[in-house]
């Protein structure tokens, strides 16, 4: 097989955990560009500059490779946002960083949000789940503040939380998608006083 133009060169021993990390690196650029189902674990090995007998020794399967690039994404994604809304204890910056830490990971390097927003495999049972999963866990964290600081019932909080997780996720796509017309800082703005706009108008509990 010939070598992609960013290929490895090959013969490099590395520690176990360092090849690991070199592959999922080597993977997660030919996901991204080509799609799951597109993606093949030639040359995936081939842009890792390791042969496929070295790649199957850390993964058995092309599956099980890319579920391991959606679990590190995937968390990361939550430990974001819970980092966020542990930042401060005023709500409206709450409000503001959350917002941020979708758009600091759409806009992250190496297109690693596609790999949960936007796969080819959403209507595979573990990767579904694993997206909402993390798609939960974001909003159960809102939720929490929600009812910690409003009346707001359980149910509805969680209500909340989720359509602020759709708020974030969808805008930031879509502001990348338009090639970040508008400044991130800006875009993140606009959406995070929308989104005060509505959660203030909930009573506060003190």
């Amino acid at each position: 097989m010939t070598a992609t133009p960013d290929a490895r060169p090959r013969g490099t021993r590395l520690p176990r955990m360092a090849r690991r990390r070199q592959l999922l690196g080597a993977a997660q650029e030919v996901f991204v560009a080509q799609g799951y189902h597109a993606a093949a674990m030639d040359e995936i090995a081939e842009r890792a500059g390791v042969s496929k007998p070295v790649l199957y020794q850390h993964f058995p399967g092309k599956l099980e490779l890319y579920l391991a690039l959606l679990d590190e994404h995937a968390e990361a994604l939550v430990n974001t946002v819970r980092d966020a809304l542990e930042s401060t204890s005023d709500n409206r910056t709450r409000v503001q960083a959350s917002m941020q830490a979708f758009y600091d990971f759409v806009a992250g390097e190496g297109e690693a949000y596609r790999l949960v927003f936007e796969s080819d495999l959403r209507n595979v049972a573990p990767v579904r789940a694993r997206v909402e999963r993390a798609n939960h866990q974001c909003a159960e964290m809102i939720a929490r503040v929600i009812q910690t600081d409003t009346d707001a019932p359980s149910d509805e909080a969680y209500l909340l939380g989720m359509g602020l997780v759709g708020m974030a996720e969808v805008s930031a796509r879509y502001w990348l998608s338009q090639h970040r017309a508008i400044p991130k800082d800006t875009a993140e703005k606009i959406i995070a006083r929308l989104a005060w706009r509505g959660i203030s108008g909930f009573p506060m509990t003190n």
